[in-house]
């Protein structure tokens, strides 16, 4: 595996194996990879003549310095990881390899994440999207055409990369988004980099959001398609005297910004502070769970 500490070098050797016409696949990561990204490299590499990896937390899309602070990074074991996969290809960079202009943050283009931003996240963690959006868009242009995928954890989040994609096209860059299901542990819990900083105490404490969630699609299941009531179904059962609930609200998935009180397709978001922790999870309720 080739492991670069620059995109430009990156950028080079993505652009050497599309002139042999080969398929690429990406993975953009934050480090202290887990079975969800493996399962995201996987797929790629069953999918594609060549996969990377990237790693790099992005510091635009903290809001919280002491996030960012506390975020997990071990770049040798991800490397290792990633090397036993089979990845081809890992890159890392500092923010002034990603944005040369990064000595004058002011010069720093942000990048507009489009219309399913406004809100849930957008709205408790401000400047989030603007961040991700801004990482992205030099992710993409570094690895250039290519299949990227993402979890399905981060809903809204796929829904800001794939307004991207839409808008690089217009610069000649064919991004395919490819959204991957959530990998979750045995009590259901999504598995997540955060995870790291939970106790035992906690992670127990978090397995309540997949049981609200998994309450909610029971209820779709049984036909209820009333926005207020299969919100209430959700909030109810999240409600625990150490779970702080940011958000938890229904949507219609194809619809983003759809005030419609009768669903007809919905999913189910919860963003929650457990022990100091912020998880996010969600569960389309019209569609049967994976495996």
């Amino acid at each position: 595996m080739k492991v670069l500490d620059n995109p430009q070098s990156a950028r080079q050797v993505c652009q050497s194996w599309r002139k042999e016409d080969l398929h690429v696949g990406f993975v953009a990561t934050m480090g202290a990879l887990h079975d969800g990204h493996l399962s995201l490299l996987k797929r790629a590499i069953a999918e594609n003549d060549r996969t990377c990896a990237s790693i790099f937390v992005n510091p635009l899309q903290f809001d919280d310095p002491k996030d960012l602070n506390d975020y997990p990074i071990n770049m040798d074991e991800d490397l290792e990881i990633l090397r036993q996969c089979g990845c081809d290809m890992a890159f890392s960079g500092t923010m002034e390899t990603f944005f040369p202009e990064a000595g004058n943050p002011d010069m720093i283009r942000h990048i507009d994440p489009g219309p399913c931003a406004s809100d849930l996240e957008g709205t408790y963690r401000p400047g989030f999207f603007d961040g991700v959006a801004t990482i992205v868009d030099r992710l993409f242009r570094t690895v250039g055409d290519c299949k990227a995928y993402f979890g399905e954890k981060d809903f809204q989040q796929t829904l800001v990369v794939k307004h991207l994609s839409s808008q690089l096209k217009g610069s000649g860059i064919d991004i395919q988004i490819v959204v991957c299901p959530t990998i979750r542990s045995k009590t259901g819990l999504a598995l997540s980099s955060r995870n790291q900083q939970l106790g035992t105490v906690h992670i127990d404490i978090a397995n309540g959001i997949y049981h609200a969630l998994n309450r909610t699609q029971l209820a779709w299941r049984s036909s209820v398609r009333d926005r207020s009531t299969l919100t209430q179904i959700l909030q109810t059962t999240l409600e625990h005297p150490r779970i702080s609930v940011d958000y938890a609200e229904i949507r219609n998935p194809d619809d983003w910004n759809s005030s419609e009180k009768a669903m007809d397709s919905a999913i189910a978001l919860v963003a929650a502070r457990i022990g100091g922790v912020r998880l996010i999870d969600n569960l389309r309720l019209d569609q049967p769970q994976g495996p």
